[in-house]
C-alpha cells in the first residue's frame, strides 16, 4: 500500500510511543505531523489531566471526536492520535476516509514502565495502575484492531518501529 498523498494516523494505547514514532516519520517522509492532544491542549489552554478533572472525560471526548474530524480532513499529514481516539467509531471512519491507520500494540508491563511515577496519565491515578492497564488495554483492543495495520513495539526502539512501518507502506 503506497500512501503518498494520504494521512498516517497513529492509534495505541498511552506510552505506546504514537508522538516519538509521528515525529520520526514526518521527518523521514516529510510530512507534516500534528497531534490531536497537542492541538486540544492549545484550544482549551490547560492540560489534558486538567480537562479530565475539571470538565469530565466525556467533554474531553467532544473535543476530541471534533478535533479529529478536522485533523483528518486535511492531506497528506502523519496524525498522533490520543489513546482513547479509537472508542469512537466516527473517529475511526474520519481517519479513514483520507489515510491509513496504525495501531502500535505495547504490552501492559512496558506501559507501566514508561508510564509509572508520572502525574500526567488521568487514567493510571488509582491504586492498581497495572490492573488498570490491563483492564483498559482489554476493554480497547477490539477497537484498535480495526486499524489497518499493526505494530508491536516491545523490545524495539524508535528507528525499528519506524523502519517496519515504512516497509509495510512499500516505502522502502
Amino acid at each position: 500500500m503506497n500512501v503518498d498523498n494520504k494521512n498516517i494516523a497513529f492509534v495505541g494505547f498511552m506510552a505506546s510511543g504514537k508522538s516519538s514514532v509521528s515525529k520520526e516519520l514526518s521527518l523521514a517522509l516529510e510530512k507534516e505531523m500534528v497531534s490531536s492532544d497537542d492541538v486540544i491542549v492549545e484550544r482549551e489552554g490547560r492540560s489534558i489531566k486538567e480537562i479530565f478533572e475539571n470538565s469530565g472525560e466525556d467533554y474531553f471526548r467532544k473535543l476530541e471526536c471534533d478535533v479529529i474530524k478536522e485533523l483528518s480532513a486535511k492531506e497528506n499529514v502523519i496524525i498522533d492520535c490520543g489513546g482513547g481516539v479509537v472508542l469512537n467509531t466516527v473517529n475511526v471512519e474520519n481517519l479513514k476516509k483520507h489515510g491509513v491507520i496504525i495501531y502500535l500494540s505495547i504490552s501492559p508491563e512496558l506501559v507501566y514502565a514508561r508510564t509509572k511515577g508520572r502525574e500526567d496519565r488521568p487514567l493510571l491515578n488509582v491504586e492498581e495502575p497495572v490492573a488498570k492497564i490491563k483492564e483498559l488495554l482489554e476493554y480497547r483492543k477490539p477497537y484498535y484492531e480495526k486499524a489497518d495495520f499493526t505494530v508491536r513495539v516491545d523490545n524495539k526502539v524508535i528507528g525499528e518501529v519506524c523502519q517496519e512501518i515504512l516497509e509495510l507502506l512499500n516505502y522502502e
